[in-house]
């Protein structure tokens, strides 16, 4: 018996009934050996770790653009903290951590160059519509590994897919990410908030701080205790009437008092322009893509606005910024 087979067995062992069983997953769109240490979902984790756009979130905005400090999360620790919510979500709930885990980590990979305002920016400007869940799943079905794709199993693509508020994930491993990375931006993002002057603690409404608590530390604490208590040997993932209530109107508070501050976002439109400007002068000299994305155009028949689209959506914040300066910027001027 391999190492795999054995944590195969421990999972039907001790895993919840209810929890995403490695050897029953629905599989890969291209069947592959067995690994014979790591389960599937481990091996889909690692595969995640390694990939190029996993390493490019760390020089990705989460809310904050060119924030002045280096305690400000980036769209890679906010990925990190998203993972560690939802493991210890998942090991409470006796869930699969590796699954969970997989989800966590590749569910933001197709954000683009200044979070939100980049996202806004392409979806005008692309016919098709930009949506950066979608997009994580394009990576890691099509995009990384020169065009191979990661060749993930089903079960994480349709909890990266599904991560976002609207989406309905098949997997609780799934909607324990779905519930895990809207903890994490209210957790993270009040913290960075309050760092950077735009709110203040006692600003928060009572309303909501009375349920979940009075600082960051408590509010994680509250959100993620609820979801166990009410969640322990269901085939849900839920929250309690009032946590609920108040987990709701703190997103709201944030996207009122935060993400559409001016003191934090106030630098948006200007990302946004950038974004549009690099579109629009790449439709105009495709030429200048990378040689992998040129590539894709003749090999895969992909269309020069989905390569565009694909080559901007994969920038760090400083690259595009780099790239700007370079094709509008006279170079007397650049700094």
């Amino acid at each position: 018996m391999t190492i795999r087979e054995s944590t195969e067995q421990w999972e039907d062992q001790f895993l919840s009934p209810y929890a995403a069983h490695s050897r029953d997953s629905r599989g890969r769109e291209v069947e592959e050996t067995p690994c014979d240490i790591r389960p599937v979902y481990q091996r889909d984790r690692d595969r995640i770790l390694h990939c190029k756009a996993f390493r490019r979130l760390k020089h990705k905005t989460q809310v904050f653009l060119t924030p002045q400090g280096d305690h400000y999360r980036t769209r890679l620790t906010h990925t990190l903290e998203v993972a560690q919510t939802a493991r210890t979500i998942a090991r409470a709930l006796r869930l699969n951590e590796d699954l969970t885990e997989a989800i966590a980590l590749g569910h933001d990979l197709g954000h683009t160059p200044f979070g939100h305002a980049g996202e806004r920016a392409l979806n005008e400007v692309f016919s098709e519509g930009f949506r950066h869940h979608e997009q994580s799943v394009r990576i890691v079905e099509k995009l990384e590994k020169e065009g191979r794709g990661l060749n993930l199993t089903w079960e994480v693509r349709n909890g990266i897919l599904n991560h976002q508020m609207t989406g309905q994930p098949d997997t609780l491993e799934g909607w324990v990410v779905r519930y895990s990375d809207k903890i994490a931006y209210i957790h993270h993002d009040v913290d960075d908030a309050i760092r950077g002057g735009i709110i203040r603690e006692e600003e928060i409404p009572r309303t909501y701080t009375d349920i979940l608590g009075h600082s960051s530390k408590e509010r994680l604490n509250t959100m993620i205790h609820d979801i166990v208590a009410q969640s322990q040997g269901k085939p849900s993932i839920t929250m309690s009437e009032d946590v609920e209530f108040a987990f709701r109107g703190m997103r709201r508070y944030m996207f009122d008092n935060v993400y559409t501050n001016p003191k934090a976002k106030g630098e948006e439109r200007k990302a946004e322009n950038t974004v549009k400007e690099l579109f629009l002068y790449y439709m105009d000299h495709p030429e200048l893509l990378s040689n992998e994305y040129i590539e894709r155009m003749w090999q895969s028949g992909e269309t020069q606005e989905r390569s565009v689209c694909d080559y901007i959506a994969g920038m760090t914040d400083q690259y595009a910024i780099t790239k700007f300066q370079e094709f509008f910027v006279p170079a007397a001027w650049r700094y």
